[in-house]
């Protein structure tokens, strides 16, 4: 079961066999010969195609179950499944059972081939298991944390305070400086899940995705800065994205990279929890404060200050990112905003006004992080703000969230992604130019 779950469904031998399997479905489903048949296929084909466009009128516009708006592509997926389902049901017209048994089965065909094309544009899933948000990932048998200097360690800006000012001591040093990669220490580092205890919040979350990078798998690993990430909505606080660029960074830095923690602030992927504490979805907010973090610094070999603290998140986890950091400045000493929503709910805005503040306009202004940023000042904090050049209904946003992050005093980076969209593009794209910036701020490398 296990090798199922991982079975890669993104690769091109996959997706290539799939799409041509469900061209000949749609063949041998076109292929009757009826005096009748041209007019019934076209009648199947027509009316699923029209169910197909209630059902995403439904489905996104009424229950606004996706969150953030479907991009054509899909919404071109859906349509022609639901036609490609019309034309099956035809099928079963006084028809034989071969070919009854042949329109049902073709169907399941032609449903998993839209799945993985949809899956495809975003590019978020490349397992089973994660298609179906079940962790492919093990159990982390978590290495014990450890006192260190370099828990003592600073930021750049700090080290540069520290040697002007008349300090009775200096800071240990940065770590690109005082860690020297041992004989034997692992090529890549590790991911696992942990299940994180919610005791404060009471909120029902899956397994956070943990990374170790190779420094921490060492016998005697430095004490690591910390990032607490979040992922869209929907979706799985799965640690492979993350993982991946962080593995190269740490190739290039004698294995040094943050620790991440991927935590789940939604629980059903289905829900938008607007990461805040409500009675309809929980309380998301404490759970990520007062939960994710303490049991990060309890549990893991990470520095404990706010400058070497990173909450980072991606789309609605972006949203999280920056809410956070406005009202925590002093949990968080930066933060990365990739493609993140402007505030809560900012796609359903109405919705949530009615719904979640009971028509209060006011409370609601006062979560939003504009508002919140504008009310004091933040020295010493990193922001990093990234959106994809072709992403217009995030970046109006992303550029409103960066200039009030500036005028806070917060050292505020704002980067377009190129052609990213909204998918793994703008993910992948935003962790790159992040940690870009982070590392020299975190003192995993010079510059």
């Amino acid at each position: 079961m296990h090798a199922l779950l991982r079975f890669p469904v993104l690769t091109p031998i996959v997706l290539g066999s799939a799409f041509t399997l469900a061209a000949v479905v749609v063949i041998l489903l076109i292929a009757r010969r009826t005096t009748r048949w041209p007019a019934l296929a076209a009648a199947g084909v027509i009316g699923g195609a029209l169910v197909g466009v209630l059902t995403l009128w439904l489905v996104e516009g009424v229950a606004d179950v996706f969150g953030p708006a479907l991009g054509w592509s899909t919404r071109a997926w859906v349509v022609g499944c639901f036609a490609a389902l019309g034309l099956a049901a035809m099928n079963w017209r006084r028809s034989t059972l071969r070919r009854k048994v042949g329109a049902l089965l073709g169907s399941l065909v032609l449903i998993a081939t839209s799945v993985l094309g949809v899956n495809a544009l975003y590019g978020l899933n490349p397992t089973v298991g994660s298609l179906f948000g079940v962790a492919t990932v093990d159990q982390l048998a978590l290495p014990a944390p450890v006192a260190s200097p370099s828990s003592r360690v600073a930021t750049a800006a700090t080290a540069a305070t520290a040697a002007t000012a008349a300090a009775p001591a200096a800071p240990a040093g940065l770590l690109w400086q005082t860690w020297t990669a041992p004989v034997g220490m692992p090529s890549a580092g590790t991911t696992g899940i942990e299940v994180i205890p919610n005791t404060v919040s009471g909120f029902t979350a899956r397994p956070a995705g943990i990374y170790l990078p190779p420094a921490a798998l060492t016998a005697h690993p430095p004490t690591l800065p910390l990032v607490v990430l979040l992922m869209g909505q929907p979706g799985n606080p799965d640690p492979q994205y993350v993982a991946a660029v962080l593995d190269r960074y740490a190739a290039a830095h004698q294995g040094l990279a943050p620790i991440v923690v991927v935590a789940d602030q939604l629980g059903d992927p289905t829900k938008d929890t607007l990461c805040l504490d409500t009675a309809q979805f929980g309380k998301v907010e404490s759970y990520v404060t007062k939960d994710v973090l303490p049991w990060a610094r309890a549990h893991l070999n990470v520095m404990t200050d706010r400058a070497h603290t990173t909450i980072a998140g991606y789309s609605h986890g972006g949203q999280c990112a920056i809410s956070f950091i406005a009202k925590y400045p002093e949990l968080w000493g930066n933060v990365l905003d990739i493609s993140g929503e402007e505030y809560p709910g900012a796609d359903h805005s109405a919705g949530v006004l009615a719904d979640i503040f009971k028509g209060n306009q006011k409370a609601y202004d006062a979560q939003k992080p504009t508002v919140i940023l504008a009310k004091r000042p933040y020295p010493d904090t990193v922001g990093i703000f990234t959106v994809s050049t072709d992403d217009p209904a995030y970046k109006p946003g992303a550029q409103r969230v960066t200039a009030a992050a500036k005028a806070a005093g917060i050292q505020a980076t704002y980067f377009e992604v190129p052609n990213g969209g909204h998918v793994i593009g703008a993910l992948n794209g935003g962790l790159e130019e992040g940690f870009k910036v982070l590392y020299p701020r975190l003192g995993l490398s010079q510059q």
